[in-house]
């Protein structure tokens, strides 16, 4: 039903699932709580929300301290962007490093991302959609961030639109982590 492409980030995986098209379109399965634990994957989903993005969009690199930090599904459901992850978590051989996919609608592929890892993405098609699953509620004296600019990404634009508060974020280099690897 579904297949995982581990990322070179311990725990982060790209999850391909089973895309069925024809005549109308396109029909695509994103979760299944017995095929998730059969993977290892956690199926304890509390929230999910969705925000649409207009090209060269940068939102990020977001995540939640403990102990309101959540594991994260993100998956595209409209357009295209450029996906990021940054590793957080002290004692991880990755730790400090960022992974980068594409995620699509039209792929049907998605990111499982574990607790401790920065998410953020660049929209690159003229609009596009995003779906966030995570495994805790949104809890606003737990959510932070990293400034995007200081992860060692080649973002894919030159004219990046920034929320006010993405762009206040501290950089990585300034940046003490809550979360260890385990």
């Amino acid at each position: 039903m579904f297949t995982l492409k581990p990322s070179f980030i311990p725990g982060c995986h790209e999850v391909l699932p089973r895309v069925m098209n024809d005549t109308r379109g396109s029909f695509v399965k994103v979760f299944h709580a017995d095929a998730f634990r059969e993977l290892g994957l956690s199926t304890e989903f509390t929230e999910e929300y969705y925000s649409h993005s207009r090209k060269d969009v940068i939102r990020g690199m977001h995540f939640q301290t403990p102990p309101a930090d959540h594991i994260k599904m993100v998956y595209c459901v409209q357009g295209e962007v450029f996906d990021v992850v940054l590793d957080l978590r002290v004692g991880s051989p990755t730790y400090g490093q960022a992974a980068t996919f594409t995620l699509s609608a039209e792929a049907g592929n998605y990111l499982y991302i574990p607790k401790g890892l920065a998410h953020g993405f660049c929209a690159v098609s003229e609009t596009a959609t995003l779906v966030y699953k995570v495994s805790t509620v949104y809890s606003p004296e737990n959510d932070s961030g990293i400034l995007w600019s200081s992860v060692k990404v080649d973002w894919p634009t030159e004219t990046p639109i920034l929320s006010e508060r993405d762009a206040r974020f501290n950089p990585f280099s300034e940046f003490e982590s809550p979360f260890t690897y385990e």
